[in-house]
């Protein structure tokens, strides 16, 4: 029985890379951790995503100051998690941004998912001891809001539930560039354990009706043209839909959760064992995959307990 979760022994830094991606846009990477984004307009910096400590944001900020000395005027968060949100307090002045549902999840889970996240990712949060509590959005939207910075239009959307029921994107009508979020992952398995299945397809097909001609993913590396795009946003829906078969084929069979997890690994692991997390959360994933098979709509609030008593029923 495994009394330790996957990501717990991935302690190696990751290398930072800051790019480009369009004339007002640039990405946040470092080797399939969580990835961040950054719009610079004509008289402010919206920052997408931020990061899971301050000590963390600090290196995003140091970025931001090597291509701009314009302020951070605003922080968006793609979804409620932990490592999208806790770094927020390191933007000093900025309003952070959400959709109300994301409101609604850090009221309702927020707190043990900062809990869980910490122990489930420790490296990721090294520097727990500078965040100074849970993030909470000074500006919440319904499903979409137009932010200005200077001429450059920022459109804030939630197109609808993946991830999370609040998930959120950022697009730049003008260069066609998207801030995916934990929508769309390139080489990185997404995290269902908050999210729904059935509705993550739609979800994609919303994304691919903006036609970007660049899209930053939540983890992996920025997708450059619509080749790549479409493969990952593909590969994406391919997971989460392949998955939920699996599970709901097991529920139907009347078969156990174990049994279930290990017929999903046996599926799964040819075509996606290589991508970032995938051991991390097939566990959590299945867990998820099983409750909204049995009609479960609303997801299970993950706590340090229901993380281990999961783990250690499923991974062997």
């Amino acid at each position: 029985m495994a009394t330790t979760f996957a990501s717990q022994a991935d302690l190696k830094e990751k290398r930072i890379t800051f790019s480009r991606l369009s004339e007002h846009a640039y990405a946040f990477t470092a080797q399939g951790d969580p990835d961040s984004g950054v719009v610079v307009g004509d008289d402010g910096v919206l920052v997408v995503d931020a990061q899971p400590t301050p000590a963390l944001a600090q290196a995003l900020i140091e970025r931001v100051l090597s291509v701009t000395d314009k302020p951070i005027r605003y922080v968006v968060l793609s979804n409620y998690h932990a490592l999208r949100t806790l770094g927020a307090s390191a933007y000093a002045g900025a309003q952070v941004v959400c959709s109300e549902a994301t409101r609604e999840l850090i009221v309702e889970r927020g707190a043990q998912d900062y809990k869980s996240e910490v122990q489930r990712l420790p490296r990721l949060f090294q520097a727990a001891d500078s965040i100074p509590g849970l993030t909470h959005p000074t500006l919440a939207f319904g499903d979409r809001l137009s932010l200005w910075l200077g001429k450059l239009q920022v459109d804030v959307m939630q197109v609808g539930r993946g991830c999370t029921k609040g998930d959120t994107v950022v697009w730049l009508p003008e260069e066609r560039t998207l801030f995916a979020g934990d929508l769309v992952e390139s080489r990185a398995t997404p995290y269902v354990g908050d999210g729904h299945f059935k509705d993550w397809p739609q979800t994609l097909q919303k994304l691919r009706e903006l036609r970007p001609a660049v899209l930053m993913p939540g983890r992996g590396e920025p997708l450059m043209d619509e080749g790549a795009i479409e493969q990952a946003i593909a590969a994406t829906q391919a997971y989460v839909s392949e998955l939920y078969e699996v599970v709901a084929a097991s529920v139907a069979a009347g078969q156990t959760l174990k049994q279930a997890y290990d017929k999903a690994m046996a599926t799964l692991q040819p075509r996606y064992g290589s991508w970032t997390i995938f051991e991390h959360t097939l566990p959590f994933n299945v867990a998820r995959a099983w409750d909204e098979a049995q009609g479960l709509d609303h997801p299970r609030i993950w706590t340090t307990e229901r993380d281990l008593e999961v783990w250690q029923s499923l991974v062997s």
